[in-house]
């Protein structure tokens, strides 16, 4: 992509601001450090966006000389639509659904037309999400992702051809059927009413799911997660995002049943698939992503959808490849950057896009329980975390924004100390500020340096 000229002249590496840039003065120096910070949600406190901002804040605080980029991210869960609204010109629907627990909340589906083709793009997370629960309401063997299907309705009534779902931070685990539900495969009463209610599913409750799949059929469905376990089984939704959503185990082992019983009689009711390789039926429930948001991933199965990496949807929708070819430096971010982060997270596939153009990755996170050698695997220079000591937590969730700047003032110090001083220069460059006692300064809290 081309490149603008410095200010000053020359042809310094200066980034396109498309999606927020932020840059102080600076005059043409070979020093500017290109800084695209891409962060996730902190999950429960602070939206991709709002990292976003605190992260650059601190930056500029400590790297005044930095041109920095802002281009919050999502896997598909909570702030899917706004960071798609942020890249994407398209129209933004208001509507009303359905939260997990049959309350009307509203929402929104991102209408986008590009070369003839209308896409709507729908967040799960905005009817069946669990941050519309209160704690005392976390009940997945109760709430319904009835709400869903209000969405893709919605977006159907808009005209698109094409519907991305984002799957993530779901409060629900009903296999789809509550979405299904609001699409006409059955009634509210049967479908509708939380995963447990499954288990006495009659055998005619999905007589017509097979006419409504047909139907659906023409749209291309797809769902946007990286998530890839099965409904069932001892990876599958309930043993493992159950808990999450405030089952116990022995609910979480109910729901398994209930789940499996709605598995067969949606086997029973759709024609078989054949797996072109191995010649043998296709169990959807099998899949890869049917696990995705307490079984949503299943049901667009089950209406002929299709799944898709959620973070690498939305890099190729915000053209990420090319903001990473013309930077020096990724900063990305989540709430915890564990061993589920480097599975198609958004720290994992900005990673990836880092390796793809050799521009060095660093994290940012509120906890970092990733080792020095996964990190360096996943293509990450360095990791650090918001909270490094068990005291820092307090302090962390009571000002998420003020200790995630500061945290990234620290990182900045290390990663881009100011210009050194030219020849002709009256005053020399500052030297860097940062302590060689902050953890910061030693790369991050696992004694890591930074890359060259």
């Amino acid at each position: 992509m081309p490149r603008p000229p410095a200010p000053g002249g020359g042809d310094i590496r200066a980034l396109p601001p498309p999606v927020g840039a932020t840059s102080a003065p600076w005059g043409p120096s070979l020093n500017a450090v290109h800084v695209v910070i891409a962060p996730d949600c902190f999950t429960g406190t602070l939206t991709a966006t709002q990292a976003a901002e605190a992260i650059a804040a601190g930056w500029s605080r400590a790297a005044p000389h930095c041109v920095l980029t802002q281009v919050p991210l999502s896997d598909g869960g909570p702030g899917f639509l706004d960071v798609l609204a942020h890249g994407l010109t398209g129209e933004m629907l208001a509507v009303t659904v359905s939260d997990p627990l049959g309350r009307e909340v509203p929402a929104s589906v991102l209408v986008v037309d590009n070369g003839g083709e209308r896409t709507a793009y729908v967040e799960s997370a905005q009817a069946a999400g669990l941050h519309l629960l209160a704690a005392s309401e976390r009940d997945p063997g109760v709430t319904t992702s009835y709400g869903v299907g209000q969405l893709l309705l919605a977006a159907q009534a808009a005209g698109a051809r094409r519907i991305v779902v984002g799957l993530g931070g779901s409060g629900t685990n009903d296999g789809g059927a509550g979405m299904l539900a609001a699409l006409g495969v059955g009634s509210r009463d049967d479908l509708g009413r939380g995963g447990l209610a499954l288990a006495d599913l009659g055998p005619d409750a999905l007589d017509v799911l097979d006419g409504v799949a047909t139907d659906w059929s023409e749209i291309d469905l797809v769902a946007a997660t990286d998530v890839d376990n099965p409904l069932l089984g001892m990876h599958g939704a309930s043993a493992v995002f159950g808990p999450q959503k405030g089952a116990s185990p022995e609910l979480a082992q109910d729901l398994e049943n209930a789940l499996g019983r709605f598995a067969d009689r949606v086997w029973s009711h759709l024609p078989r698939r054949t797996d072109l390789l191995s010649g043998r039926p296709v169990r959807l429930d099998k899949e890869p992503g049917a696990g995705a948001a307490g079984g949503l991933g299943y049901g667009l199965l089950v209406l002929g959808g299709r799944r898709e990496s959620g973070v690498d949807l939305v890099l190729d929708a915000l053209d990420f490849a090319d903001l990473v070819a013309a930077a020096d430096l990724l900063v990305t971010g989540e709430g915890s950057f564990d061993w589920q982060s480097l599975r198609g997270k958004v720290v994992s596939g900005v990673a990836r896009a880092g390796l793809a153009a050799a521009t060095p990755a660093l994290v940012i996170a509120g906890r970092v329980a990733v080792g020095r050698r996964e990190a360096m695997a996943a293509g990450l220079s360095g990791t650090y975390a918001v909270v490094s000591r068990p005291d820092d937590e307090e302090a962390a969730f009571a000002d998420p924004v003020g200790t995630l700047t500061d945290r990234a003032a620290r990182v900045a110090a290390t990663w881009a100390p100011p210009p050194r001083a030219h020849a002709g220069d009256e005053t020399p460059a500052t030297p860097s500020s940062a302590d060689a006692s902050d953890p910061a300064y030693r790369g991050d809290d696992r004694g890591n340096k930074p890359a060259p």
